[in-house]
């Protein structure tokens, strides 16, 4: 026999209700059954893009002590950070660059950046002094035990190396002590146009990170 009982068409409103609920339930969090990660310490932390002062000589310290060529070693990590050179600079670098009498050094900049004439400090000159008794002949000043120029990848593995061995909390790398010369002089309170042909910077947006990340630049901004 056939049933005489009228199946129900559901309502538009039971069908809208309806729809709404499994849309809930599919965008619901507490239902969801995917994972998600749980951040780690790492992620959190803003990682430091630069050196301090403090930790750039206690990385030379260290270059000294531990290293073969630890007076050439330190040198370039100097002369990298007082005159904001890339890797590829400071192994370029030649002794037709600088002007000992004078004091003064010719940087070249890669990435169409542009040149500059930078004053070298006593310590500097001291430094190159000695190193070139100890490589009169050789026309690149940092050169290694081959006897050419010292490769961007050697120096930083020397960096990475040196980082090691100095206990440094994080690990490092050469642009660091690029970072480390900017946010220096910056902090300083040195014009950011000034600092931007320093740094052979063509667009001075590359120049003023360094004065937004200043932290000395509120520091009279309350006083007792």
């Amino acid at each position: 026999m056939k049933s005489t009982s009228k199946k129900r068409t559901p309502s538009i409103v039971n069908l809208t209700v309806k729809r709404r609920y499994l849309t809930l339930e599919r965008f619901n969090p507490m239902k969801s059954t995917s994972k998600k990660r749980t951040p780690s310490i790492v992620n959190l932390t803003v990682k430091r893009r630069y050196l301090t002062q403090r930790e750039i000589d206690r990385l030379m310290d260290c270059a000294r002590k531990h290293g073969r060529y630890g007076h050439r070693d330190a040198t370039m990590i100097l002369m990298a950070y007082r005159h904001g050179l890339r890797a590829s600079e400071v192994c370029g670098l030649q002794w037709q660059q600088i002007e000992l009498p004078e004091g003064r050094l010719h940087v070249h900049r890669v990435k169409n950046g542009i040149p500059s004439v930078h004053p070298i400090r006593g310590d500097e000159m001291r430094a190159l002094r000695k190193l070139r008794r100890d490589y009169p002949r050789d026309a690149h000043v940092f050169v290694s035990e081959r006897g050419g120029p010292i490769s961007p990848i050697g120096f930083h593995r020397l960096i990475q190396r040196l980082g090691e061995a100095a206990k440094m909390p994080f690990p490092i790398h050469p642009h660091m002590l690029r970072h480390a010369c900017g946010f220096k002089l910056a902090n300083d309170g040195h014009d950011t146009r000034a600092l931007q042909h320093y740094l052979g910077h063509k667009n001075i947006q590359h120049t003023v990170r360094y004065t937004e990340l200043a932290p000395d630049r509120f520091k009279d901004f309350w006083r007792d």
